[in-house]
């Protein structure tokens, strides 16, 4: 998927989720079933991206990530929330659940 099309998705979403992994990265290979089912249960108007961030270099630097894993939440087109590495999926619903309640009502 290209930057322009992760781009227009932010834009004309309700809300997208990026995860940026890594193929050597075992928190990645933990994180990415856990954050992905969750979001499933959760939020299931929010579109999923998962993005190799090594082979995606360009669109990882766009958003200014780093380091992986790292996940970023837009709602509404804005970001509104960013985790990486020792995140907890726990955490990152609970921060996510009542803008997107409100946004989904």
């Amino acid at each position: 998927m290209s930057l322009e099309d992760i781009k227009e998705m932010i834009a004309t979403k309700d809300g997208v989720m990026l995860y940026f992994w890594g193929d050597n990265c075992n928190v990645c290979d933990v994180l990415k079933p856990k954050i992905s089912e969750s979001f499933k249960e959760n939020f299931p108007k929010i579109e999923q991206i998962f993005i190799d961030a090594k082979n995606n270099q360009e669109v990882a630097a766009a958003f200014s990530v780093f380091s992986i894993p790292t996940t970023i939440v837009f709602l509404a087109g804005k970001e509104f929330a960013r985790e990486g590495r020792a995140m907890s999926v726990a955490s990152l619903v609970e921060k996510i659940k009542r803008p997107y309640d409100i946004m989904t009502s």
